[in-house]
């Protein structure tokens, strides 16, 4: 074999290597959504399809760059070996720019390169190297390497247009890795936790205001009890074990989970982690229908967390005059309802009064009468309040205990959020995760401020068959808080817009932007000192219509 033969078949392995390290980078956008949507693959195929052609994109743009590097070999009549090369190169730093151009586009939950994305990216790597070298080999045409040809172009560009596609093969087969890893971490949390056994482990579960009531309840306890609350958004298996095993100290007496669902059996694989002694159920609704199809599923599913507790466990519901006020009636274990209910409630608020600057209320328990003041706006808020003072009584506090903590809460960042900017416009963000319930109660406290008021939203997502219905009865109570709208995402804003005329709202004041950095442009013409803004839901990266 003479030295162009040999560098020719040199040139033809790197080239098989650097197409699939090229593809590789290119696919960032689409390993994002991956992560976004937890590693489950109904999900991240729904967003491919909800996300039109932009998956394709980056293979289509790897595509070209090869046809022109073929094409410009051709002309030049340049020898196999520089054809290879340059398609190589060609193919890294095409990749390379794409992904760093996904990289820099602005996100709102960045892709966290975790050890599992890391494994993730490995798995790929390998997998599609090998892929891309047995089709290669597989071809129909048995091509030498010394000898350049356009069947190569074919499967430079059918391999790049199925990037999307090899990302789910790679998690395919990098699942039964990740299974054995999760369950390591998952007994080692398990191992912790036996090793604590006089603390109280309480879990919080519901459609909506999980977070909310983990932040509250956790403020209340602090009053007597060392408590530790999973942080942010830590909602998952995963991520409740990551807490368990980094940050659990001796010194706690409480734990408390904040337990998150979207697939029936996803609680009860928490409570097998947690064991909670203790179970709160926010409320029930049509939240992940998208995942679960039905709302009978989701009831069943918030359900298994009182089903997990022992029998001398405690239950608390906040009474909602609908699904979870049934849960409460058929269970027979020890049991609290809470809410705005005299004579049914066994903690009940009376009194309220609710302002821009904060909420006051009587608390009420038997014959007991405590009056509390906060900084929540909004009886949502309240309700989330008494369903915690009902566990804090249940743990043995005592009224006053449970006022000076209540006196203490702050918004949760992005919940009913309530801010001032340098022009003197008042900002009220309630950005994060709306529902009809609690945008119901947003727009209620938001048609008390003064001055013009706007919304800007993009309405509601991950509802399923319900989603256009519900988002034209978001439309619909939007239009009697508000003086003009800004609805973000040209095809989502359709049925806001439909429920908003159909109340008679003046179309010449809903204003449609592509996307939030639109909408804050608009908001530069159209805002003046006085006027309140309500930020009402921004959905997630793998939802935007950009």
């Amino acid at each position: 074999m003479n030295w162009v033969e040999r560098l020719g078949q040199v040139s033809f392995l790197v080239w098989q290597i650097c197409f699939p390290i090229g593809c590789l980078m290119a696919g960032r956008k689409m390993f994002h959504w991956f992560q976004l949507e937890s590693y489950q693959f109904p999900g991240y195929f729904r967003t491919l399809r909800r996300m039109g052609g932009k998956p394709w994109i980056p293979g289509t743009i790897l595509a070209v760059v090869a046809f022109a590097v073929f094409l410009g070999a051709w002309l030049l009549k340049a020898a196999s070996w520089l054809l290879f090369f340059s398609g190589g190169l060609c193919s890294i730093i095409t990749g390379w720019v794409l992904h760093r151009r996904a990289s820099t586009q602005p996100e709102k939950k960045k892709l966290v390169f975790t050890p599992r994305v890391k494994r993730l990216y490995g798995v790929c790597l390998v997998i599609w190297i090998l892929l891309f070298v047995l089709w290669c080999s597989l071809s129909s045409q048995v091509i030498p390497a010394g000898e350049s040809s356009w069947e190569w172009l074919l499967i430079c560009c059918a391999f790049g247009l199925l990037i999307p596609l090899w990302i789910a093969l790679g998690g395919l087969i990098a699942w039964p890795i990740e299974k054995v890893i999760s369950e390591l971490y998952f007994r080692d949390a398990q191992r912790i936790l036996r090793e604590h056994p006089d603390l109280i482990r309480i879990g919080i579960t519901g459609s909506w205001g999980k977070t909310s009531v983990k932040f509250i309840l956790g403020t209340l306890l602090e009053e007597k009890y060392p408590t530790l609350i999973t942080p942010a958004s830590f909602n998952t298996p995963m991520g409740v074990t990551k807490v368990i095993r980094t940050m659990l100290e001796p010194g706690h007496r409480v734990f408390i989970a904040e337990m998150g669902a979207r697939h029936v059996g996803d609680i009860r694989e928490m409570c097998r982690l947690v064991h909670p002694t203790l179970g709160l159920i926010t409320s029930v609704g049509p939240q992940h229908l998208d995942t679960f199809r039905t709302q009978e599923r989701i009831t069943k599913t918030k359900y298994e967390l009182i089903e997990a507790l022992p029998e001398d466990g405690s239950c608390f519901f906040s009474d909602d005059d609908g699904i979870v006020t049934d849960l409460w009636k058929k269970t027979a274990k020890d049991k609290t309802l809470t809410g705005m209910h005299p004579e049914r409630d066994d903690v009940w608020a009376e009194n309220l009064r609710v302002s821009p600057k904060g909420s006051q209320f009587t608390m009420c328990y038997g014959a007991e009468r405590v009056e509390c003041e906060t900084a929540l706006l909004g009886e949502l808020n309240i309700r989330n309040i008494l369903l915690c003072a009902g566990v804090c009584l249940k743990m043995g506090m005592e009224g006053k205990e449970i006022a000076r903590g209540i006196r203490k809460l702050r918004p949760v960042e992005h919940r009913l959020e309530l801010k001032t900017n340098a022009a003197g416009i008042t900002v009220l963000d309630d950005a994060f995760n709306s529902n009809i319930r609690g945008a119901e109660q947003a727009f209620k406290v938001f048609k008390a401020f003064p001055g013009k008021r706007i919304v800007i939203t993009p309405g509601m997502v991950e509802l399923g068959s319900q989603e256009e219905e519900m988002n034209r009865t978001f439309g619909r109570l939007m239009a009697d808080c508000c003086d003009e709208a800004i609805l973000v995402g040209k095809k989502r804003s359709a049925a806001i817009s439909k429920g908003m005329l159909e109340s008679g709202f003046p179309e010449d004041l809903i204003h449609i932007a592509g996307s939030l950095d639109e909408a804050a442009e608009m908001l530069k013409n159209m805002a003046r000192t006085g006027d309140t803004l309500l930020f009402e839901n921004d959905l997630p990266d793998n939802y935007s219509e950009e």
